[in-house]
């Protein structure tokens, strides 16, 4: 995994987590209390509800990226930048300072003029900016987006036939496609990837964010650094039945997962409260780095077939193995002597393990073992019946 250095602040597997608290100088933002016109007032809000609160980053929008908007123009944004860079010179206490922008231009010159990063909403459709942000060697936060600068994050509206190929397209699901949209158009050595949570198209739901969620461990395959934006959003609050005022608590506990799962950097606008949910996932996440001078070995947070595949194909290797890299144990009990004896001879014929002990019976076995050890049992009734529906039915 990659560190990058945002400003001088490392980002990245080894470092704590992040936190990005966000300042709009944009009229249209939904969320008041961040939105600022005079530079003076704006300073005072980033000192004290961003920065002392536990902000390591301040991300400054221009505009509002949300869909209901019209997108303005690079020149209307050059416009609104006076304010932001104004605002950032009168701040008194120390954070990395990013630029909200789909524009190489506007980018390039709020690095001039005192910004250390860009996020860029729209995945770099504007073929400008990974180059802008080499020269000014600033990391740049990469947001899964189509290749069009008016369609931030509507992943599904890319043309993947085209930019695929048709079977690709017909077969891929929607994690797939936002996957593949951080790695179209390429990155930098300094890119953090954002997997775009939230409804950027009528055809993104909470279902799609949820199923993003569940497996954001496969965006560790890019081998970058992850930014979550999750604070508040519709696929959280609902499952508490919650409005958007009293949905922080959900928030605070998907950030702790979201950490746990991979996240580096968060994005939200409750800085202090996502900070010490964010320690508490990385309390509990595993040391995964072992080096030396030489040799460097890192533990990849590898749970289901699916994140296997996406480190396989990030170093080139043989992509039929994701079924044999991950292992899963089941707790058997309640079968006779006679199962027990049939579903542990089954079991090593394919590669799998019954470790039978005096008060039951456990059964493992990678992916590709137990699958195996399903369609052995496939004529099994009773209670071998019931453990091959349970070993034959699994996420991947």
């Amino acid at each position: 995994m990659r560190t990058v250095d945002a400003g001088g602040l490392p980002i990245g597997d080894g470092h704590p987590p992040r936190i990005m608290g966000v300042l709009n100088v944009s009229e249209e933002s939904p969320y008041d209390p961040s939105v600022f016109a005079d530079p003076a007032e704006a300073a005072r809000y980033v000192d004290r509800e961003l920065i002392d609160e536990g902000a390591d980053v301040v991300d400054v929008g221009l505009e509002s990226a949300n869909k209901r908007y019209e997108v303005l123009p690079p020149e209307e944004e050059l416009a609104r930048l006076d304010t932001a860079v104004e605002t950032i010179e009168r701040v008194a206490g120390d954070a990395v300072f990013s630029i909200e922008t789909r524009y190489a231009e506007v980018a390039d010159e709020a690095l001039s003029r005192g910004f250390d990063m860009v996020n860029d909403v729209c995945g770099f459709a504007d073929p400008e900016m990974p180059e802008v942000c080499r020269d000014h060697d600033a990391a740049v936060v990469k947001m899964a987006s189509p290749p069009d600068l008016e369609r931030p994050g509507a992943v599904e509206e890319t043309p993947w036939a085209e930019r695929k190929d048709e079977g690709w397209a017909e077969s891929a699901d929607y994690v797939g496609e936002v996957y593949e949209a951080l790695k179209q158009n390429g990155v930098t050595d300094k890119t953090i990837v954002d997997p775009a949570f939230g409804s950027w198209s009528e055809a993104q739901g909470v279902e799609e964010d949820r199923e993003t969620f569940r497996r954001l461990r496969e965006f560790r395959g890019l081998g970058r650094p992850i930014l979550v934006s999750i604070n508040r959003k519709n696929f959280l609050r609902m499952l508490a039945d919650r409005s958007t005022e009293e949905a922080l608590p959900v928030s605070l506990a998907a950030t702790s997962m979201a950490v746990e799962r991979g996240a580096h950097l968060i994005r939200t606008h409750d800085v202090a409260e996502t900070r010490d949910a964010a320690l508490v996932g990385d309390a509990f996440t595993r040391d995964r780095h072992r080096h030396d001078d030489e040799v460097r070995v890192e533990e990849l947070d590898v749970t289901t077939p699916g994140e296997a595949d996406r480190h396989l194909e990030r170093v080139g290797a043989d992509r039929s193995l994701p079924p044999e890299t991950t292992t899963r144990v089941y707790d058997v009990s309640g079968l006779s002597e006679a199962q027990r004896g049939r579903l542990a001879d089954a079991a090593g014929d394919v590669g799998a393990t019954l470790a039978a002990g005096t008060s039951g019976a456990l059964l493992f076995g990678t992916e590709g073992a137990l699958d195996r050890l399903a369609a052995k049992l496939a004529d099994a009734s009773g209670g071998l019946a019931a453990v091959r529906e349970v070993v034959g039915r699994r996420d991947g």
